[in-house]
């Protein structure tokens, strides 16, 4: 078998067998086929595409092509979810404490973030002491004792997709379904869990701008999972401005904290009290979405998830006092207020301008050797549909840049207002399964 007639083959639109994909996955894993035809190959596949049959082999090669991680250990049915990436997206800091207060595990391993702002991991560590490395037999346990556990993926899971996943960000092949949804899957299905739930974000700061793509990788990545048997399902939500109201690490913590004290902004609350009836239903914990989310309502009414989450916090060396005290976190030196230079309704806040902005306030990574400000971001003081004031504040600025005059301008220009009134649509548009 030779990688150059596999190229050809998907080149000219053939089908992969199965032996070709895994030839290639070996191979380039193992580095006796090189970046080059690596590459070479991702470009066919964006021109050409894959079928479900040879995105379901692709996702089963690098599913394999290291270690995979067995919960066995941990009783009762194990929950997942995964988000695809969005601007002010702390939904993890929320539900996993959501769900697990319900009585339902989820051990989940996450990632950190590069771009707009940091990953869940990045968040996690704005707490002092917490540690997201944690040994496999301390993660079940803790798992199995509190419920909950969010910790950092291990460097041998799936190392043919973090291999494939760097030569795709350079040779402009990242966007392709099949790739894509190859690549989030055998992660997750890595990782061990018996069910998953996907948050695909569409919109302005999501990766798929359109519902029709959102849609299709989420039906792509759900029947991944239930040929692999996995309880998979997927949600639909709108990313054309940012999730909530704060954007940036320990920001985010805070937003978090807030929401399970019964705090939050409607918008997250909407968002993690389905999501979470979803995952119940998953884990076969109640019948219907009306009583999941009746049962994490009252979660939060009780403060039993916010507790939660101080237990997963101090069980990973945190100190958990700062959950009951979010003003303990540490604050940046410079706050700046964007206002509004005329009076109207927001029709848009654009928020891959926004995401970029944090990023550049220092909350985000630009590459992988950057170090992040966790105390810097940004707090919305408006959100689509809201009437605006001439002079009237949209939202404050945080970080220890002290020269951010032209960010402050992006930041008042991600703001698009109209004389009439804007309707606000949902935040779950739609439920896959």
């Amino acid at each position: 078998m030779r990688m150059v007639d596999i190229i050809i083959k998907k080149r000219s639109g053939l089908e992969l067998t199965k032996e070709e994909i895994d030839f290639v996955i070996n191979g380039f894993t193992n580095s006796s086929i090189p970046d080059y035809q690596m590459s070479s190959l991702a470009m066919a596949i964006v021109f050409n595409g894959m079928n479900k049959k040879e995105i379901g082999y692709l996702t089963n090669a690098m599913l394999y092509s290291g270690d995979t991680i067995s919960l066995k250990g941990i009783e009762g049915i194990k929950v997942d979810k995964h988000s695809t990436g969005g601007v002010g997206d702390k939904t993890s800091l929320v539900l996993g404490p959501l769900v697990a207060s319900c009585g339902v595990k989820l051990a989940k391993m996450s990632g950190r973030g590069l771009g707009h702002t940091g990953g869940t991991l990045d968040k996690l560590e704005s707490i002092p002491g917490l540690t997201i490395s944690i040994e496999k037999e301390d993660f079940i346990k803790q798992v199995n004792d509190i419920g909950i556990a969010i910790v950092g993926q291990t460097g041998t899971l799936v190392p043919a997709d973090k291999k494939l996943y760097a030569l795709r960000d350079v040779t402009g092949t990242v966007e392709s379904i099949p790739l894509i949804s190859s690549s989030i899957m055998s992660k997750k299905l890595a990782s061990g869990s018996d069910t998953i739930l996907l948050d695909v974000k569409f919109g302005s700061g999501a990766f798929m701008k359109t519902l029709d793509d959102a849609r299709e990788l989420a039906r792509t990545m759900v029947d991944i999972g239930d040929e692999l048997k996995r309880d998979t399902r997927a949600i639909l939500t709108d990313m054309n401005e940012p999730l909530g109201l704060a954007i940036g690490n320990s920001l985010e913590v805070i937003e978090a904290i807030n929401t399970l004290n019964g705090n939050g902004p409607k918008d997250l609350v909407e968002l993690c009290t389905k999501a979470g009836a979803i995952m119940l239903m998953q884990a076969k914990k109640v019948e219907t979405l009306e009583e999941g989310m009746k049962l994490i309502t009252s979660k939060i009414e009780s403060k039993e998830a916010l507790d939660k989450l101080a237990q997963m916090v101090k069980a990973q060396g945190g100190d958990e006092s700062y959950i009951y005290d979010p003003s303990k976190f540490e604050k940046a030196k410079y706050e700046y207020v964007v206002r509004s230079s005329k009076e109207g309704y927001v029709k848009e806040i654009n928020a891959l301008e926004i995401g970029e902005s944090a990023m550049r306030l220092g909350a985000g990574r630009a590459t992988k050797e950057d170090t992040i400000d966790l105390s810097a971001g940004i707090i919305l003081n408006k959100k689509v549909g809201s009437h605006v004031e001439e002079n009237e504040e949209l939202c404050r600025v945080f970080t220890n840049k002290e020269d951010v005059s032209s960010v402050l301008e992006d930041i008042k220009e991600s703001f698009k207002l109209s004389e009439e009134k804007v309707d606000v649509g949902p935040i779950i548009y739609e439920i896959i399964q």
